[in-house]
């Protein structure tokens, strides 16, 4: 039986502040600030189980092998010897934002009946650029049975950033749906990172039916304001695009065409003047999880800076008080992450599939849960400063952190990493 499937990107050992994201104004504003890997994997295993708590089926990505030392050798060096600046990018832990690992097109919206899943290239920004290796080892290995079909990246220099600008709205998960591929043309001072013709690439990969897409233009002020990725400023579940009124170019157009393809459209609209655009970068508002409740109805998984915001929240208790389709509100605290920025949406990436053809040891319960975080509590470091990042020692115990979650998981056999000696 089909149904959406939340698989959450594990904070890997090496969480810090390097602030490598121009555009993304949490990360660049945290910049130098002391990160706590223990903590912010915690964080993440505690969402997780507030979603099985919900009923949700979750699933999990694992935090990618850092250093990445094939990354160095190809830059004809090696962590010990390279430059402060190509250090951070290597030890990165920014592959827990499983939202940007790929696009997902679920079965009932492809030509050939499969699930399709393309690993985005992240070529933006340097420290996300060499992602796509180890991303794509993990969904080959977590989506291998033949109702998937797993592809590479789209080449550079087309930037694709994943499900982080990619929505769909369907009647039910089940149901064919249409796709919303949001791109960037202009981000102003800060870079586009998703292109339109990386999307219509996926879009065709996917066997989409051309009735079944919409391409919209993300709103270059938006972009300016800090909304770096779509999530920053809409998501969509089911029937329902919950929305900034300031997230796309020429909004009420888009609205008029997805209708035509999608007449059961809801839109819940944030107006400007109740939440402005800065208000929702800084609240990440729509950086929340749209959810169906098994019981019906829907929820927002939300971050504890949208509680926290003196407009937001009103706001919020406003909508669930009315007759509209969202009626629930899950406060999390994932606050490591968010000072990185990426709140609950961005750590997750939505597949809909029936869970008996996914890779067992990729999908989590209460158990798995408990053991994870005995493991981190025993392997991850409790801070990192920028200055410990050339520290010989610390690397050794991120790598040692690694090994030992994949003997966990029973995956030494089937990833390979390559850890320093």
């Amino acid at each position: 039986m089909l149904t959406e499937i939340n698989f959450d990107g594990l904070i890997g050992p090496s969480h810090n502040y390097a602030g490598m994201s121009p555009g993304n104004l949490a990360s660049t504003r945290n910049a130098g600030n002391t990160a706590h890997p223990r903590a912010a994997a915690l964080q993440g295993i505690a969402k997780m189980r507030a979603n099985l708590a919900l009923g949700l089926a979750q699933g999990i990505l694992l935090p990618h092998a850092r250093p990445d030392h094939p990354w160095l050798a190809s830059l004809a060096t090696d962590y010990a010897s390279a430059p402060p600046h190509l250090q951070a990018q290597a030890i990165s832990a920014s592959a827990m934002w499983a939202a940007n690992a790929a696009t997902v097109s679920p079965a009932p919206d492809t030509a050939d009946g499969k699930c399709h899943l393309s690993v985005a290239n992240l070529v933006t920004m340097p420290h996300r650029s060499h992602e796509a290796p180890q991303t794509l080892a993990q969904l080959k290995l977590a989506f291998a049975d033949p109702a998937f079909a797993v592809h590479p990246p789209v080449p550079a220099p087309f930037g694709d950033e994943g499900a982080a600008n990619h929505m769909r709205l369907a009647e039910h998960h089940g149901a064919v749906g249409l796709e919303l591929f949001v791109y960037t043309q202009n981000g102003l001072r800060y870079p586009a990172r998703q292109h339109r013709t990386a999307s219509e690439a996926i879009a065709r990969r996917h066997k989409l039916s051309p009735d079944n897409v919409v391409f919209i233009e993300q709103l270059p002020e938006a972009i300016a304001a800090g909304a770096f990725h779509n999530d920053v400023v809409a998501v969509a579940n089911e029937t329902v695009l919950f929305t900034h009124q300031r997230a796309f170019v020429d909004q009420n157009r888009v609205y008029e065409t997805i209708r035509a393809k999608f007449p059961a459209l809801q839109v819940v609209e944030v107006p400007d003047d109740a939440v402005s655009l800065d208000d929702a970068v800084k609240s990440y508002l729509f950086n929340a999880q749209l959810v169906t409740l098994p019981a019906g109805g829907m929820a927002l998984i939300l971050p504890q800076e949208a509680e926290d915001h003196p407009r937001v929240w009103p706001w919020l208790q406003e909508m669930v008080a009315g007759n509209g389709p969202i009626r629930h509100l899950e406060v999390v605290n994932v606050r490591e992450s968010m000072a990185n920025g990426g709140g609950p949406a961005c750590l997750r990436l939505r597949v809909v599939a029936d869970p008996a053809t996914v890779d067992p040891r990729f999908l989590v319960d209460a158990a798995k849960l408990d053991a994870l975080a005995a493991l981190v509590e025993a392997h991850w470091p409790e801070a990192i400063r920028p200055e410990d990042l050339g520290d010989a020692q610390l690397i050794r115990r991120i790598e040692a952190a690694h090994a030992a979650l994949l003997d966990l998981l029973d995956l030494s056999d089937s990833l390979t990493v390559n850890h320093s000696r």
